[in-house]
């Protein structure tokens, strides 16, 4: 059992944050703002390439040593990850299911022509394989797709990575970042949707789909992660290091802020920043001193729920920015963090935690 990291769970709530506010500014609840905010909300879909790339950290820091069983290991994901995954259908099928039957919108024209196969996909957390049925049902669970391919491939990439040297971890660390920008520059260069779909925001394009949600597009950016985490437990990585570590990946994600709107849109969302982040967990991970209010417990309680807020937040916000139009337009954007948050916390209290204790009950000694 090694300590529990604090400052990274907390870290986790603001990169579900930075999604959220990606979503407020796509449906048009908070577009507005200073160019370098739009630049930031614009690009905060790459919580989920942080997301990613802690996923393989925290998996290697959790799991290596003794032989690790795959067949414990899966289902100690599926009870970490399904119970909340499913709630978070459940809250969506109403609207899904109405705009299927009522509504003729480009989003769900695949859907409502496979409906069979988009739920079948859906609920068996296939539909990242699909470029069409990638976003259907609720948008957010693509991710959730990705996941859990990375999660069928870990232990054995646990065993083949063991080995590696402190220069064969950053070397290959350089390398997969070099795959994903070779992936997202090759479809920038070659744009099969079309020379004119490069930056569209299109959700129907097929090869955008496919190099922003096949599993295997994304796999560099979660092995990435598990290379950083072996660095930090073969201690190739030092203490002094950390804050280094932590001021080189925020002036990387700065940088990219800065000049997000002139980098072509595939290219920053497919592993631009896997190097920035994965500096940035890994100097955070050794939790220097000055970090030690990410150890609060309020934020690391917020760190926990943020798998909740990121399933449900785009349902949250929409219905109470909806239910609320005479609300004055600040605190009708504070109902809607308040409620997505709110919700959050009852879904890990009520659903996750019960529901992971269920599935994996404690053996007695």
């Amino acid at each position: 059992m090694r300590p529990r990291l604090h400052a990274i769970t907390s870290l986790r709530f603001f990169a579900a944050l930075h999604v959220v506010l990606f979503h407020m500014r796509v449906i048009g609840i908070l577009s507005g703002g200073p160019w370098w905010y739009q630049n930031f909300a614009g690009i905060g879909y790459v919580g989920v390439n942080f997301f990613f790339v802690l996923s393989g950290f925290i998996l290697v820091y959790t799991y290596d040593g003794p032989e690790l069983s795959p067949r414990n290991f899966w289902w100690a994901r599926f009870a970490r990850i399904y119970p909340a995954y499913l709630l978070s259908l459940i809250v969506a099928a109403p609207f899904f299911f109405f705009a299927l039957r009522h509504l003729d919108l480009p989003f769900y024209a695949w859907s409502k022509q496979h409906t069979f196969w988009a739920c079948t996909l859906t609920l068996s957390l296939l539909q990242a394989w699909a470029p069409q049925a990638a976003l259907t049902w609720n948008s957010v669970c693509w991710s959730l797709s990705v996941e859990s391919f990375f999660y069928f491939l870990f232990p054995f990439l646990l065993l083949r990575t063991r080995k590696l040297t402190a220069t064969g971890l950053t070397l290959g660390m350089l390398a997969l970042w070099l795959v994903s920008l070779s992936l997202s520059f090759g479809y920038v260069f070659l744009h099969p949707d079309g020379i004119d779909k490069v930056n569209s925001p299109e959700t129907t394009l097929f090869w955008k789909n496919v190099l922003s949600f096949n599993p295997l597009m994304r796999l560099p950016e979660f092995v990435i992660g598990m290379f950083a985490g072996r660095l930090l437990l073969a201690d190739f990585a030092k203490k002094k290091f950390a804050t280094p570590l932590i001021l080189a990946g925020l002036l990387g994600f700065s940088y990219v802020v800065f000049l997000a709107d002139r980098i072509p849109g595939p290219v920053v969302s497919t592993g631009l920043l896997s190097p920035a982040f994965a500096a940035l967990i890994l100097g955070a991970a050794q939790q220097p001193r000055w970090l030690s209010f990410l150890a609060h417990p309020w934020l690391v309680l917020l760190g926990d729920a943020s798998y909740s807020l990121y399933l449900l937040h785009s349902l949250m916000i929409s219905r109470t920015f909806d239910a609320l139009p005479s609300l004055p337009g600040p605190l009708r954007l504070a109902a809607c963090f308040a409620v997505a948050i709110a919700a959050s916390l009852l879904a890990y209290r009520l659903v996750e935690e019960p529901a992971r204790r269920f599935l994996r009950p404690r053996k007695r000694r």
